[in-house]
């Protein structure tokens, strides 16, 4: 459930925070007084699609956030834990905020969160109905989407399943489809394959080669300077007068005191540890030395086999690595090319099984659709009845494709459905995109709204002037229809201009426009009885109030409160 909303910055609306409760909701007000905005701040709070235009002219961002109580939310609550969001005492706060250079941030109970679990989140929370939604209904393509909302758990795992082997046929499918390709191109790809991999077999190339022919070639490349430096710090250390002998004359004056003054022997020992380890590096340098060898027919090998070590990257990787890595990938396409044929049959066997268990899977799902389908049928016309279609017959009906392989098989199985409708008796059905019209559009999204009530996940339901093109007895069935949405801890708001709705509210709030410091804002008043009362009165009369259509106005709220009873 909704409790709270607070908006800033957001199209008209400088600063608003409005609270609510459970029940029915009505909101009214002049047309352009920012009515349908609000609506506008909540689908985007729950991932609906952000524009810079909602950002109020001369503010930085826009700031939409809400309290939501989920304690009974199930769905939401896993969606959340998923997320690793844990609600706070069944209490969630979302907020969104747009800003001026086109960036918008999504957090849940604080912690940062994608656009698309916003929208998975969002979907448990509100269903918003406005009176555009009804290019769904005439949209074809979208009537399987709506039948399957009023699926079960069955429903859902049959999907899951279909899809599952869907991804798998496709899989083989492709595999199949790129093996049996046209043979010429087949025969050119051998033909690429066999000349690279003798081109790569033939270079010998093994991991690290690379690495150790550099530190051979500057080794040779910088012959001069290592045997200088090493013969230098050989002569330095050995010879008459040089390091080692004034180290071994030390130690010779120290081995004679040391008798004299026990304290001197760590001095002692210390220096002949370094004597004989510095004596030891100094015939290391001296092999050293004497191993340089300057050796131009290697170094020219060493340049060779570099440059064709980095011809071959140019072609085939970055590294040797890579080289070697993409040669396997080679060998193994290599292999599945000349064995296409036993691959092929293979491959043929795997996808009919996997096309016969696609087929069982989508036939799971047709009857399910089937069944729901009924169902549903027989709801809406019991609904369309209460709403003044008692004449109307609505009809589901669901076309099974019969698939060629893998084609006419979808992500959502092998049925087209389509809704008709016969809106008078003895007329043939017809498809209801063509005939019916914008009252009755409304009257049937009512209608499958209303039998929706046992299955929706969502806590709130908000309709945005959904009674547009009806009037007298349908309105107030309509009223009734909206009201029974909302009781049994339900909770509905609905934009309307009608006073047969306004009159079954719980709640009533009045949208307005004012003008403050030379700007125009939107204002919000909840109104009390009396007020909602001379709402209703202004609804009725258009312009001019009277006292007769104020008794209206009570007459009508005191008859909803005989109904709500």
């Amino acid at each position: 459930m909704l409790m709270e909303l607070r908006v800033e910055n957001f199209a008209i609306i400088d600063t608003l925070h409005l609270s609510f409760a459970d029940g029915l909701t009505v909101i009214t007000g002049e047309t352009g007084a920012g009515k349908s905005i609000i609506i506008d701040a909540i689908q985007l709070l729950v991932g609906g699609r952000a524009s810079t235009e909602f950002i109020r002219h001369g503010a930085e961002k826009a700031e939409i956030e809400a309290l939501f109580d989920i304690t009974s939310n199930a769905s939401c609550i896993e969606v959340l834990a998923d997320c690793g969001i844990e609600p706070e005492e069944g209490l969630l706060i979302l907020r969104r905020e747009l800003g001026r250079n086109g960036k918008s941030l999504c957090r849940a109970n604080g912690k940062l969160v994608t656009l698309s679990t916003l929208r998975e989140v969002g979907k448990y929370l509100i269903d918003i109905h406005s009176q555009h939604e009804h290019q769904e209904l005439l949209l074809p393509e979208n009537h399987l989407k709506l039948i399957d909302r009023f699926g079960d758990a069955r429903l859902t795992e049959a999907k899951e399943a279909y899809l599952a082997q869907y991804h798998k046929a496709k899989a083989l499918a492709e595999a199949l489809q790129r093996l049996t390709r046209d043979e010429r191109e087949i025969a050119d790809r051998l033909d690429l394959l066999t000349y690279q991999l003798a081109e790569i077999e033939k270079a010998n190339i093994r991991c690290g080669e690379e690495d150790e022919l550099n530190e051979e070639r500057a080794k040779l490349v910088n012959f001069e300077k290592l045997y200088e430096a090493g013969l230098t710090a050989y002569e330095a250390l050995n010879g008459e007068g040089k390091a080692l002998d004034w180290l071994r004359q030390t130690l010779s004056e120290l081995e004679a005191a040391e008798t004299l003054d026990p304290k001197l022997d760590d001095v002692t020992i210390a220096i002949r540890d370094s004597f004989y380890l510095i004596e030891e590096q100094s015939r290391q340098l001296r092999d050293y030395v004497e191993s340089l060898e300057f050796d131009p027919d290697r170094l020219d090998l060493i340049e060779k086999r570099l440059d064709e070590l980095n011809r071959l990257k140019h072609k085939y990787g970055k590294t040797t690595k890579d080289i070697l890595d993409h040669y396997e990938a080679m060998k193994a396409e290599y292999e599945e090319l000349t064995g296409r044929d036993q691959k092929a049959e293979q491959l043929e066997k795997a996808l009919d099984e996997a096309l016969a268990k696609l087929n069982a899977c989508a036939q799971e799902l047709t009857a399910l659709r089937q069944n729901i389908s009924r169902g549903l049928v027989e709801a809406i016309n019991r609904q369309l009845a209460d709403l003044y279609m008692e004449k109307a017959r609505f009809d589901i009906r669901i076309e099974t494709l019969e698939p060629n392989g893998l084609d006419g098989y979808t992500k959502n199985g092998k049925d087209r459905v389509e809704f008709f409708i016969s809106t008078n008796p003895g007329e043939p059905f017809k498809p209801l995109a063509k005939i019916a019209s914008g009252g009755e559009m409304s009257r049937i999204m009512l209608a499958m709204k209303s039998h929706f009530k046992a299955y929706r996940g969502a806590t709130s339901i908000v309709f945005d002037e959904v009674d547009t093109g009806v009037g007298g007895r349908v309105a107030q069935a309509m009223a009734e229809k909206i009201y029974d949405l909302a009781e049994d801890g339900g909770q509905v708001f609905c934009i309307t201009h009608l006073p047969q709705v306004a009159a079954m509210a719980d709640h009533h709030f009045y949208i307005s426009k004012k003008e403050k410091d030379k700007r125009t804002i939107t204002d919000v008043k909840p109104l009390d009885d009396r007020e909602k009362i001379e709402e209703i009165a202004r609804m009725l009369s258009g312009v001019e109030m009277t006292e007769l259509t104020k008794k209206h106005a009570e007459e009508l709220v005191r008859l909803a409160n005989e109904i709500k009873r």
